[in-house]
């Protein structure tokens, strides 16, 4: 399993609209339609990455935390299915069920969105302010498969707490690190 860091997106990039059909209601959704009042938090996962299976039940309990807080989440999953058919839509939609997501799962057949977002790995997070401009990018927290730190989601529960609570956000901000996007041959 190859080690891919993410590409740390400009500070203060707008967000890159997107259209994308949701795995689980089988419709289009657009970034405008799905982003948060106070925030919004775009990442790039899968269905077969173990980084991503180490994080699933923490994006499950993050959402459920900020949700009601005006916190948008929106999952995206750029990954060349024909390759990796473990990252079909079908498989994605189970896997969103499986961990009760609470927010919407994306898939990017074209693979614009992560090229749009530069997204590198699975997972890649990025968070967005109330004027979609980019305050966060990076990792979820120093949690990895194996290594015993704990699942806690620190470093994107400081940057929400942060654009919540008006506080400018001081901390290094860690690329995150997984596995690569799945990019289909050209």
């Amino acid at each position: 399993m190859a080690l891919t860091p993410s590409n740390m997106l400009p500070l203060g990039t707008k967000a890159p609209n997107f259209e994308l059909p949701n795995v689980v209601f089988n419709t289009n959704q657009s970034l405008e339609s799905l982003k948060g009042v106070q925030a919004t938090v775009v990442m790039f996962i899968c269905n077969h990455c173990p980084f991503v299976k180490h994080v699933n039940p923490e994006l499950s309990q993050l959402a459920k935390d900020y949700i009601s807080k005006g916190v948008g989440f929106i999952a995206i999953s750029s990954n060349d299915a024909d390759n990796y058919p473990d990252d079909s839509p079908e498989h994605l939609k189970q896997q969103a069920v499986d961990n009760d997501f609470k927010f919407p799962y994306l898939y990017d057949q074209t693979q614009q969105a992560a090229k749009d977002y530069m997204a590198a790995c699975t997972p890649d997070f990025f968070v967005f302010d109330a004027d979609l401009k980019l305050v966060y990018r990076g990792q979820l927290d120093d949690s990895r498969p194996g290594n015993d730190k704990p699942l806690n989601g620190s470093d994107l529960r400081h940057a929400l707490n942060c654009i919540l609570e008006s506080k400018e956000n001081l901390r290094a901000q860690k690329p995150s690190i997984g596995c690569n996007i799945k990019w289909k041959a050209s």
